[in-house]
């Protein structure tokens, strides 16, 4: 059975270890609510997070998604990762944002996607009843595994879709070894 197909590599290690470091510490010893459902819910949802997390799945948790949505300042584009034979892909929505407001950088084996969706203009006499977009600076940091070949990345951007490609490097082909039976 091959493991790796049940806990696959977390592209996401280390940009949640960075908004773990960024939150509040919370103490899961004393009660945040004096609600006991909400208490419920709350140690319901730590327990997900850690068993999930042991294998290498981003934080499920809603607590810190709640958390991280309240800054507007971070924004967080939905991004798709796929997985060839000769090359990852990485597909990030990024509707509204210039491309020359969009930068990438490779720091050892981390890939940085970062910019800023501007404003188009601001309007002060008009009364909103409801701001839904967002605007301001976004990250996003994935740890590259070990089969990416970091000098070959490639970047293409149009309609406000990112698509970055990632050859991957070739797999030496593992030889069987001859055991040899001793006769006691």
């Amino acid at each position: 059975m091959d493991f790796k197909k049940l806990a696959p590599w977390n592209w996401f290690r280390k940009e949640e270890e960075q908004q773990s470091a960024n939150l509040p510490v919370q103490r899961y010893d004393q009660p945040r609510h004096d609600n006991p459902i909400a208490r419920f819910h709350q140690e319901i949802d730590r327990m997900f997070d850690s068993f999930f997390r042991g294998f290498g799945f981003p934080s499920m948790g809603l607590g810190r998604e709640i958390a991280s949505m309240s800054h507007t300042e971070w924004l967080k584009p939905m991004l798709d990762i796929a997985a060839g034979d000769k090359e990852y892909t990485i597909t990030v929505e990024l509707p509204g944002v210039d491309e020359k407001d969009v930068r990438l950088e490779l720091q050892e084996d981390t890939l940085v996607i970062k910019g800023e969706k501007r404003q188009e203009k601001e309007e002060k006499d008009k009364n909103y009843y409801r701001m839904e977009r967002s605007y301001g600076s976004f990250q996003r940091v994935l740890s590259l595994p070990e089969d990416a070949e970091q000098d070959g990345i490639n970047a293409a951007y149009k309609h406000g879709i990112l698509t970055i490609t990632i050859p991957r490097k070739a797999r030496a082909a593992a030889k069987p070894k001859q055991v040899v039976i001793s006769k006691p």
